[in-house]
């Protein structure tokens, strides 16, 4: 095939993948929908992630999609199963369509390279790793809940990918034409996506707190569950079916504990060796690079804070948040309001 060739698949791809990721979360959303007739006491009871566990009172992190749904009949439990495999379905088709794009990008080019040449490329494949990220957890911390959140995100940074973002396919600059390239790009895009991730619990948590606060005002003291006695459900909608708080915090904990490894390689280790293999300087003070180290510093102070002071629940939400603010704006913001970086490439 011609680089042209590969281009117009790459290109093609791309439309492919955003048409099925738009599709899973159509699928998603169709699965959360068909709970809508559970009855509210039941429908509080969906799984709530990694761990529940299994006892006679059933409380409320111990019930699984399945359960809920039988209790509102055969016809919901099957659509229930059925949206949620078809988003997964079509999730996993759409991952495999977004490495075909990524994978044609780079073919394209003379000679052949990684697809990491320019900013379009760069979100290109920091989305594609957000899905992979997702999907390789997807059974181990049961995030099937995340299903929605994931697909519409891709959706939305392909579309800003494509319609702002976009470059025709130009060789690697001298700065990027390096084995460094590899080792410091993959690094820094599996821990963006951990991070992207946390971040998605990090809001949900906030959401939930903020709902149980108000429910729990509302509802009268004394109104017990009619099915077993247990206090009645707090919150309605998708957000009682997503994990309780305690289950949202600890996954947010892991996701973080496992990326911050992975960005301090890519950031203090890696990032600086290529630099002063590209420009003769480990460090430059350029836009990026301090702004990768305040991610690193706001990052660095959740997990200590965690470590050794117990903090959790909403404070440690919002910092998170305001480290993956840190890291967003240093991923596209740079390029909008900086004119100095050697780093406009990404």
């Amino acid at each position: 095939m011609s680089n042209e060739a590969w281009e117009t698949l790459s290109n093609q791809a791309v439309g492919f993948c955003g048409i099925l990721y738009f599709l899973a979360l159509v699928a998603h959303l169709w699965q959360w929908a068909s709970l809508r007739k559970v009855p509210v006491a039941t429908a509080s009871r969906v799984a709530v992630g990694a761990g529940a566990g299994r006892s006679p009172r059933r409380t409320a992190d111990a019930w699984t999609e399945a359960e809920v749904a039988d209790a509102a009949g055969e016809d919901t439990r099957r659509r229930v199963a059925m949206g949620e495999r078809l988003g997964i379905m079509l999730t996993v088709l759409a991952a495999g369509a977004h490495f075909v794009a990524l994978l044609g990008r780079g073919l394209a080019a003379e000679p052949a390279r990684v697809p990491w040449g320019n900013m379009y490329e760069f979100t290109l494949s920091g989305s594609f790793f957000v899905t992979l990220t997702y999907l390789v957890l997807l059974k181990k911390f049961r995030l099937g809940w995340l299903g929605p959140i994931v697909t519409g995100f891709v959706v939305t940074v392909l579309m800003v990918d494509v319609i702002w973002l976009y470059q025709p396919v130009a060789p690697l600059t001298e700065a990027l034409n390096s084995y460094w390239l590899v080792i410091h790009v993959v690094s820094a895009v599996i821990a963006t996506a951990a991070f992207t991730l946390g971040g998605f619990t990090s809001i949900l948590f906030l959401l939930k707190e903020r709902a149980e606060r108000k429910a729990k005002a509302a509802v009268p003291a004394g109104d017990v569950d009619p099915v077993d006695g247990a206090e009645a459900p707090v919150v309605r909608g998708y957000l009682a079916r997503v994990p309780d708080l305690v289950g949202l915090d600890r996954l947010t904990y892991r996701l973080h504990a496992f990326a911050f490894p992975v960005w301090t390689f890519a950031v203090l280790i890696t990032g600086p060796i290529w630099a002063h293999e590209a420009w003769s300087r480990y460090w430059n003070w350029d836009p990026k690079e301090v702004w990768a180290f305040i991610t690193w510093v706001v990052y660095a102070a959740y997990l200590h804070a965690r470590a050794t002071a117990g903090f959790k629940g909403r404070n440690a939400a919002i910092l998170a948040l305001i480290g993956l603010a840190t890291l967003w704006f240093n991923f596209i913001g740079i390029n909008f309001f900086s004119t100095s970086s050697m780093h406009s490439y990404a």
